[in-house]
Order: C-alpha cells, then structure tokens, then sequence
C-alpha cells in the first residue's frame, strides 16, 4: 500500500538543518512540521509550516547577525 503525503521539500545546509529540528523537536509551532528528515541537505515538511520556517529563520538570522551600518 502507497501512503502519500503532501509537503514541500527544503535544501539548507546542515547548520540550518539543525536548527530545524531543533524547532520541530521543541514544538516551537505548537506541532510537529517535519514529516520525513531524508539527508543532511533536505527536509519534507508540511506545507502549511512553510512560511512559519521562513520567518523564524529570518528572526534567528537578525539576532545572530551583526550590521556595522547600525553602529554608525
């Protein structure tokens, strides 16, 4: 029997990977978003959780980043 599932496939690199996981891990969208981890470059996750990936890597990348125009 073929199970098919809905979802869309992300490539980052492993750093980010992690982070990922870790979000999933934690429930940080109050559910888990991740339906299949396939290598060290790729996940399948929910569509829906999409845009909550995009905009929780941009706040994670704001507040490790470091903007020298800020200090002027």
């Amino acid at each position: 029997m073929v199970n098919v599932v809905k979802g869309s496939l992300i490539k980052c690199d492993p750093a980010i990977k992690q982070y990922l996981v870790h979000l999933d891990e934690t429930l940080a969208f109050g559910e888990k978003f991740i339906l299949h981890n396939l290598d060290e470059q790729h996940l399948f996750v929910q569509t829906s959780a999409v845009s909550m990936i995009k905009e929780k890597l941009q706040e994670h990348i704001d507040k490790i980043s470091y903007d020298s125009a800020q200090t002027k």
